[in-house]
């Protein structure tokens, strides 16, 4: 079997990458940049998602191709979230289709869905995405459904938020905060529910996906979640830093969150801002069922395990500039200004 992982020196690339490697896959890796942490039997094809004719050389003998490349909310550029997210998907697309790949393999995003409507999310749920992130993640995936009704065998995932060892962007906020013993914001009482899921349980879901005949749709967290309070008061006592967790009234934080994002003084998105008060979790029984599927971590040892991760690596991390928006540290911006107020 050989594998193309799109967007493979990412941070959950490089964890899919492992994966399948461990599976015995001949693996190569298509990205901008190569990463100082690619295995040597990884083979690494650059280039840009937004070049046919680059992506079409990466994905020639390929048996089957992960799409993993994404503009992430938190660069905020509207033209590269779809020059990316929709005009690269298809380019993708249409090479593997031409290369005679047997599937592709499309990570989407639960952003598509918005502010949710009715709980638990469903995979048959229609998306409706209000924020232009998830706006372009969607016009991917109606490229991808369009080469599903041509006749393409094509999975689309939507992982909720994906945390693991190593995974950093804003988590990297949450932790310094936390390390610092500073309290931890959640809005209003805190007490809605939400969801992630593990890079490793994610990226046995994408492979199961893929070695499954037939064209679909999936919605992907873990089974075992509560409140985003719990979940914070956890880490919080575990780290034991004397960081506490505090309410703060949701609609003026919303749009404090929204008005700092907009003007650029924040590191976070919209989708954010719109979320983290919110309840906002799948359902996955479906998922089990059909991809012969069980996820692993909850949501507390998931973060307790990238937090731990983070203070063993921190000198590291914080002296490598050139990591991306994933895998390294965020200017705080106005948030700075933010944990000395809680």
């Amino acid at each position: 079997m050989t594998s193309l992982v799109a967007g493979g020196s990412g941070y959950f690339g490089h964890v899919l990458v492992n994966q399948l490697l461990a599976r015995g896959e001949d693996v190569s890796v298509f990205d901008l940049v190569d990463s100082t942490e690619r295995p040597a039997d990884v083979r690494f094809i650059p280039g840009d998602i937004r070049d046919p004719d680059a992506v079409a050389a990466a994905c020639a003998g390929m048996d089957t191709v992960y799409h993993n490349i994404a503009q992430l909310a938190l660069e905020k550029n509207n033209e590269l979230l779809y020059s990316v997210n929709r005009d690269g998907t298809e380019n993708i697309l249409r090479a593997a289709r031409d290369a005679g790949a047997r599937k592709l393999v499309y990570t989407s995003t639960a952003a598509v869905y918005g502010i949710p409507r009715t709980l638990p999310l469903t995979a048959d749920m229609e998306p409706t995405p209000d924020e232009e992130y998830g706006r372009a993640k969607f016009e991917g995936e109606l490229c991808c459904r369009q080469h599903m009704a041509e006749g393409f065998d094509v999975a689309i995932l939507r992982p909720m938020p994906i945390v693991g060892s190593g995974r950093l962007g804003i988590y990297h906020i949450l932790f310094e905060w936390i390390r610092g013993g500073y309290n931890v914001p959640v809005l209003g009482s805190g007490n809605n529910r939400f969801q992630f899921i593990h890079a490793i349980d994610f990226a046995e879901a994408c492979i199961q996906a893929a070695h499954k005949p037939g064209s679909g749709e999936y919605n992907i967290g873990t089974d075992r979640y509560g409140t985003m309070r719990e979940m914070l008061e956890e880490l919080c006592t575990a780290a034991g830093t004397g960081s506490r967790v505090r309410s703060v009234p949701m609609a003026p934080a919303v749009w404090g969150m929204k008005l700092t994002t907009l003007l650029g003084l924040s590191p976070l998105g919209l989708f954010h801002a719109q979320l983290y008060g919110r309840s906002v979790y799948v359902d996955i029984t479906r998922e089990k069922a059909e991809l012969d599927w069980q996820p692993r971590y909850s949501n507390s040892e998931m973060l307790l395990e990238n937090y731990e991760w983070y203070l063993e690596n921190r000198e590291r991390i914080m002296a490598d500039t050139a990591r991306t928006s994933s895998r390294g540290p965020l200017k705080h911006g106005v948030l700075n200004l933010v944990k000395h107020l809680l």
